[in-house]
C-alpha cells in the first residue's frame, strides 16, 4: 500500500492555548487524498496522552484512528502513530550538548512505561517537548529497555543549536553521541534546511535512512515535508521500512527547498547579514557589521564534516520531490503575507476545487494547471515543481524568500 507519513508534529503550544491542535484538526492535513499516517506528537505530556486516549481508537496493529464522534469531515483515511520529541541538554566531552530526538512507540502501554521512567529525570508537564538533563545515549537505552519495538531518530540533525550534528552544540558523528548503542540508530531526520544530496556528501551517513518530516507547530504545516511508503499499513511494517530505507517499502521523501529553510546560510539576523560558507570563512566567522560571531548554517556545517563534493551523486539515492507549499506560492503571487485573508481565501478556493494540495504540486499537467489557476500562477507552480525558481536564502532563523513574479 502506498501512503504518505509525517511523524514530527507538536501539540505543546496547543496545550497552553485550550488544546487548539486536537487530533480532529489533523484529519485533513495538507489536503492529501488517500492514506496518511501522522505522528501523535508529545506522548510524554500527561494532558496530551489523556486526550489521545480519549479520541483515538485502535486501527491496524500499532496505529490509531479518530473515533467517529470526533471526525470533522468523515474522512477515514488518517492514521496516527505514537511519537514524541525530547530535548536533551547535558554536558559531554567537555561541551554542553543540546539534542532533539524523535521517539516512536508501538502502543500506549509502552508510552506509559517510557514516561514513567522519564518523569523521574525531569518535569514532563512544563512543555510538550520536555527538556531533560539526559544523555541522548541514555534516552535511547531507556526506550530499548522498555521495548525493542521503539525507535529513536535524531531530529533535524543539522540545526545549529538543537541537533546531533549542529554547529553550536552537536557532535561530529552519530557514534560520538550514541556510543555503544549507535547500531540502534537506523535513520536521521534531514530538517528543512537540508535535502538528501546534501546529506549524502557525508560518507558517515551512508548507513542511515534519510527521513523528512514537517516539524509542524500547527496543522497547516503538516505535510510540507513527508515520507512515501509502499508497505503494509501497520506500525511494525512502517518501522521496518524506515530501518531498511530502500525500495520497494520506502520510496523516498517530499522535501522543502533547503535554501528556503531558516538555517541554510550563515548569518547574523540582527544585522541583516547573510553569508555563504566562503564569505564566512573570509570574515573569520565574524559579522562584518557588529564583529560578533555569525550563526553557522547547515551548508557550512555539512561542508565541515563532508568528504564528498557538492556534485556527488549517491548511487543508491532514493527519489525525492522538492516542493514549495501552495500558500507560499500564492503569497508571492499576490504580494501578500502567507497568513493574510486574501492568500488564505484563494488557497481554500483552489483546494475546494481539487481536494489535494499535493496533487497540484506534484501531478497536475500544465494544461490542468492553466485551467485551474490561470497561466501566470500555473507557471509558478510548474517552475516550483521543476526547480526553476529563485530563493533568497534563509539564515540565522530567518526563512528564505521565493522570487517568482
Amino acid at each position: 500500500m502506498r501512503f504518505f507519513a509525517d511523524f514530527h508534529i507538536h501539540s505543546h503550544y496547543s496545550l497552553a492555548t485550550s488544546r487548539e491542535l486536537t487530533p480532529e484538526k489533523l484529519d485533513y492535513w495538507a489536503g492529501i487524498k488517500g492514506i496518511k499516517v501522522v505522528g501523535s506528537g508529545d506522548f510524554t505530556h500527561p494532558g496530551w496522552i489523556k486526550e489521545l486516549k480519549e479520541k483515538l481508537a485502535p486501527a491496524e496493529a500499532g496505529l490509531y484512528k479518530l473515533k467517529n464522534e470526533y471526525k470533522i469531515n468523515g474522512d477515514s483515511n488518517t492514521r496516527f502513530t505514537l511519537t514524541a520529541e525530547i530535548s536533551s541538554v547535558y554536558k559531554k566531552l567537555g561541551k554542553v550538548r543540546r539534542i532533539h530526538n524523535i521517539l516512536f512507540a508501538p502502543d500506549f502501554a509502552v508510552v506509559e512505561k517510557i514516561s514513567s521512567k522519564l518523569q523521574n529525570i525531569g518535569k514532563l508537564t512544563s512543555d510538550g517537548r520536555p527538556i531533560l538533563k539526559l544523555d541522548s545515549r541514555d534516552l535511547l537505552e531507556i526506550c530499548l529497555d522498555v521495548s525493542d519495538k521503539t525507535l529513536l531518530v535524531p531530529a533535524h540533525i543539522w540545526t545549529p543549536w538543537y541537533s546531533v550534528l549542529g554547529a553550536k552544540s552537536g557532535f561530529d558523528s552519530i557514534e560520538m553521541c550514541f556510543e555503544d548503542l549507535s547500531n540502534h540508530i537506523f535513520a536521521v531526520e534531514t530538517g528543512l534546511s537540508s535535502d538528501p544530496p546534501m546529506n549524502r556528501r557525508c560518507e558517515f551517513l551512508d548507513n542511515y535512512t534519510l527521513i523528512s518530516n514537517s516539524d509542524a507547530h500547527s496543522p497547516e504545516k503538516l505535510g510540507r515535508e513527508a515520507n512515501i511508503f509502499n508497505c503494509e499499513l501497520n506500525y511494525e511494517a512502517i518501522i521496518s521500512a524506515i530501518k531498511k530505507g530502500s525500495s520497494p517499502e520506502f520510496l523516498g521523501t517530499i522535501e522543502f527547498y533547503p535554501q528556503e529553510g531558516k538555517y541554510y546560510y550563515d548569518g547574523h539576523r540582527k544585522c541583516g547579514i547573510s553569508l555563504s560558507p566562503e564569505e564566512t570563512k573570509n570574515n573569520n566567522n565574524l559579522c562584518p557589521v557588529c564583529g560578533k560571531k555569525v550563526t553557522l548554517g547547515v551548508l557550512s556545517r555539512i561542508q565541515q564534516l563532508s568528504n564528498r563534493p557538492a556534485s556527488y551523486q549517491h548511487p543508491k539515492q532514493l527519489p525525492f520531490h522538492s516542493l514549495i507549499p501552495l500558500k507560499n506560492i500564492l503569497s508571492a503571487y499576490l504580494h501578500r503575507g502567507v497568513n493574510t485573508k486574501k492568500v488564505t481565501t484563494l488557497y481554500h478556493d483552489i483546494i475546494n476545487k481539487t481536494g489535494s494540495e499535493l496533487e497540484i504540486l506534484l501531478n497536475f499537467s500544465v494544461n490542468d494547471l492553466n485551467t485551474l489557476l490561470g497561466e501566470e500562477l500555473a507557471d509558478a507552480v510548474y517552475r516550483a515543481r521543476s526547480g526553476n525558481i529563485n530563493i533568497t536564502k534563509g539564515y540565522d532563523g530567518k526563512f528564505g524568500e521565493i522570487v517568482f513574479f
